[in-house]
């Protein structure tokens, strides 16, 4: 099954809702990152937040990023996304590994710690949105959930998972978003809260081979979902050698000349998908003849 978003509605739009199953963008990330199996599943977590959230944007060039940054660990996970589906994102240490849970599972609280979640929203106004709130379980899907109806005044449910493989690739993944408008009802809230309560986990959903329409049918059974539409999601990141170049150039002159004269090749790795770019001596010569000609 390919990667993929669904968006619905509800209740008369008194709910909408999204759900997504991203698998090959998890995989995708824990290849370029090497990432251990626990970080695997929290930066899965947030990509696939990252996926849906995105979706939520209204411009085409509004751009979305979630971070969190705890004292566990991993330290801090990044995420960004737009409006289109393409979601990138990396863990600050992405090696960590940890024995599981009281529950027997990947311990991603234990790999985050205490610390904060920040909404960070560039719709191309003069100062972005920005919104944070400390993490409660970091457990990734309660703290979104918490940062929703704290930060944008909005009741909402998410649920999160990725599951791991044996040979510790990526089995399942993806999650669902559900919220409530200002107008709901109470008869709906009730009767979204008992759908909720009925539900295991995304990934026992995903795993059982539930599609993200099935999963928004089942939270949203007796309410008339509505599907609206599905759109791809996948993993894309768009650094280039040229944007790498712009970077160097932004060091300053002296800083490349350093560089130089130290007579080695220059390695640069992109943070989001570790992809490497090399320049050498010569190449670093030539960017400060063209870089700073102006």
């Amino acid at each position: 099954m390919e990667d993929y978003i669904v968006r619905a509605t509800a209740a008369s739009a008194q709910i909408r809702a999204f759900a997504c199953t991203t698998r090959t963008m998890v995989e995708k990330a824990r290849q370029a990152h090497n990432t251990s199996p626990v970080i695997t599943a929290a930066l899965g977590r947030l990509l696939s937040a990252g996926a849906m959230m995105g979706r939520m944007l209204k411009g085409e060039k509004d751009l979305l990023t979630l971070q969190i940054k705890g004292d566990g660990p991993v330290r801090g996970l990044m995420v960004t996304a737009d409006a289109r589906g393409r979601v990138k994102g990396y863990a600050d240490v992405p090696d960590v590994i940890l024995p599981a849970n009281a529950q027997g599972k990947l311990d991603v609280a234990g790999a985050l710690g205490q610390g904060t979640l920040r909404v960070i929203k560039d719709m191309g106004l003069k100062e972005p949105y920005v919104g944070q709130t400390l993490l409660q379980t970091g457990e990734i899907a309660e703290d979104l959930t918490y940062y929703f109806a704290t930060s944008e005044q909005v009741p909402s449910s998410v649920g999160l998972g990725v599951l791991m493989g044996r040979d510790n690739t990526v089995r399942q993944a993806g999650g669902f978003i559900v919220q409530l408008m200002p107008f709901a009802e109470e008869q709906t809230i009730s009767a979204l809260e008992h759908n909720l309560g009925e539900v295991t986990s995304v990934t026992a959903m995903l795993d059982a081979g539930m599609t993200p329409e099935e999963m928004l049918e089942k939270i949203l059974a007796g309410l008339d979902c509505e599907l609206l539409e599905s759109a791809p999601t996948f993993f894309s990141c768009n650094c280039s050698r040229s944007r790498i170049e712009k970077v160097l150039v932004s060091l300053g002159k002296k800083e490349i000349e350093d560089l130089i004269n130290e007579g080695k090749t220059v390695e640069v790795n992109c943070q989001f998908c570790n992809a490497h770019y090399q320049f050498s001596v010569e190449e670093l010569k030539a960017l400060v003849v063209n870089g700073f000609s102006r």
